[in-house]
């Protein structure tokens, strides 16, 4: 390994956190934005979906190709050409004038992030040694932690002050001094050999990934029915699980040569756990999220501020626990610090669930949300380190790609099934909870105002800021609009709550999964450091 300038690697780790931290950034702050990017683009819920999901999804899809690609040409090179991109696309999402275009923009977005990520990780393993990375993973974790529960405060601010546009925005200059400091200080890693990109593993595992996503995604706004003419949802959910067994058939074919997926990073028996560990945090993450952002704003009333305020002690508690956290990993092991911090905080998100109701304040989920940001601050960094300690250099590109895509596809998984059952629930709750409050419409609204609330799960429910999810038909009279208003609030807040508590099981059961899953880490390895011919010396 060979590097063309030497800095600190506290300086290099500082860039590479920052540019880490706007990525992760986007994908939480966007939840605070939507009730008020929904009434001002007239966007429906399917279509805030997509403004969620498209960033997730594309960003998930082209991990494992960023991270053989920095590989190939240097994570520097890589780190740098994904800001660009990122911080280019964020403007033109903040210009954005209709749905359409904010998701186009979003798809952009993801390409930036993608390039940007997996040269985190790799960097890191590269220009620390083995004793030390526990610490800078620590700090890399403090920062993927608190970057992903600022979202909803950060957000919340600036919604509020400035408009759900400058969540784009503030983008712009952050990603500009990005880059001036990554040319600045980051090292240009150079690999002592060849490496070539695997283009059939790269199509078949996009290919895949895609197929998979976009049916779950698109799922329950067509009925689980035909999408494009006699093509069914579950033929493109069938068609991209067959697509991803070829990929790893191709894979496994192709070991002896230089395949996408690097099978013997697998032999390690924690790095293989970890993938499906990160996977299930980040589908509980940000499958919690979503949901209860929209709750806080639409149920409970408050405000983007005020909702983003609900949420800052979790990331406060998160933020204070996880540098401690990843210096404890390096003198214990992680192993007993995972499973206790995905055990609090499955725990914690539990007890938000409980305490949710219609009738809620701004503080009434705060025993809850301390308890989870207690938990979520012990799982960043001891997660990276036993995931990585035993990787070599020359793979940390590869595996960077294989663990930040498992979180990237744990999260677009977890907001497209948790989004798609959300809207299976609200498809009764709302009818349950119509038909309950229908005797206090007058009589002859009645009928449509149920068949209303029936038919709304389906695109056309609305959960801007200040709306009670669907809006009134033209011609009621104003002395019968008042009481329909009153009815279709309470029949909104009471729907959706039910609605929300019954969704939100999912995650919280593969929280609980992945916390046993802890049980399973060979304990042992945080005292094995790599093999000296494969430790980097690090950046003095």
């Amino acid at each position: 390994m060979k590097t063309d300038r030497q800095h600190s690697p506290w300086l290099v780790l500082a860039t590479l956190c920052l540019g880490f931290f706007m990525i992760l950034l986007d994908t939480t702050i966007v939840n605070i934005a939507i009730p008020d990017m929904s009434a001002d683009l007239n966007a429906s819920l399917d279509q805030i979906l997509w403004i969620v999901n498209a960033y997730v999804l594309v960003y998930a899809v082209l991990l494992i190709t960023a991270g053989r690609l920095g590989d190939l040409y240097g994570p520097k090179q890589l780190f740098i050409v994904g800001l660009v991109v990122f911080t280019l696309a964020s403007a033109a999402c903040g210009f954005a004038t209709s749905p359409s275009q904010l998701i186009a923009g979003r798809i952009v977005q993801g390409v930036g992030g993608a390039l940007l990520t997996p040269q985190t990780l790799s960097m890191i393993t590269v220009i620390f040694p083995a004793e030390k990375r526990g610490a800078a993973f620590g700090v890399w974790g403090a920062v993927a932690g608190v970057a992903t529960v600022t979202g909803p405060t950060l957000g919340g601010y600036l919604v509020t002050d400035w408009g759900w546009e400058w969540i784009f925005f503030v983008n712009v200059p952050v990603g500009a001094v990005t880059i001036a400091l990554a040319v600045a200080v980051m090292p240009n890693l150079r690999l002592n050999r060849e490496h070539r990109l695997d283009w059939p593993g790269t199509f078949l595992a996009s290919t895949g990934l895609f197929l998979v996503t976009y049916g779950l995604i698109e799922g329950e706004s067509h009925h689980w029915g035909k999408v494009w003419g006699p093509v069914t949802i579950p033929m493109v959910i069938g068609a991209g699980v067959l697509i991803l067994a070829a990929f790893f058939a191709q894979q496994y074919a192709a070991r002896a040569r230089e395949p996408l997926v690097p099978f013997s990073i697998f032999s390690d028996r924690n790095f293989s756990l970890m993938n499906w560990v990160v996977g299930a945090i980040a589908f509980g993450m940000f499958g919690l999220f979503l949901p209860l952002v929209l709750f806080l704003q639409s149920v409970i009333g408050l405000s983007a501020l005020q909702a983003g305020l609900a949420l800052a002690p979790m990331s406060l508690v998160t933020m204070c626990i996880a540098p401690f956290a990843g210096r404890a990993a390096d003198r214990i092991g992680g192993k007993w610090i995972l499973f206790t911090g995905l055990s609090l905080w499955s725990v914690g998100m539990g007890l938000v669930v409980w305490l949710a109701r219609g009738d809620a304040g701004q503080w009434t989920l705060l025993p809850g949300l301390l308890v989870a940001g207690t938990g979520l601050g012990m799982t960043f960094a001891p997660l990276q380190t036993i995931a990585m300690r035993n990787i070599a250099p020359r793979m940390a590109g590869a595996a960077s790609g294989l663990i930040n895509t498992s979180r990237q596809l744990g999260g677009v998984i977890g907001l497209a099934a948790v989004g798609a059952l959300l809207q299976a629930q609200l498809a009764s709750q709302l009818r349950e909870s119509a038909q309950a409050n229908a005797q206090s419409v007058p009589p002859e609204f009645r009928s449509q105002f149920v068949a209303g609330f029936s038919d709304a799960s389906t695109g056309s429910l609305h959960v801007g800021a200040g709306q009670s999810g669907v809006p009134l038909p033209p011609g009621v009279p104003e002395q019968a609009r008042q009481a329909i208003t009153a009815a279709a609030e309470r029949t909104f807040h009471d729907g959706f709550t039910d609605a929300m508590r019954a969704t939100l099981i999912l995650p919280l059961v593969l929280l609980a999964a992945a916390a046993l899953s802890c049980l399973f880490i060979r304990q042992d390895a945080h005292d094995r450091a790599p093999a000296a011919e494969e430790t980097a010396a690090p950046v003095a």
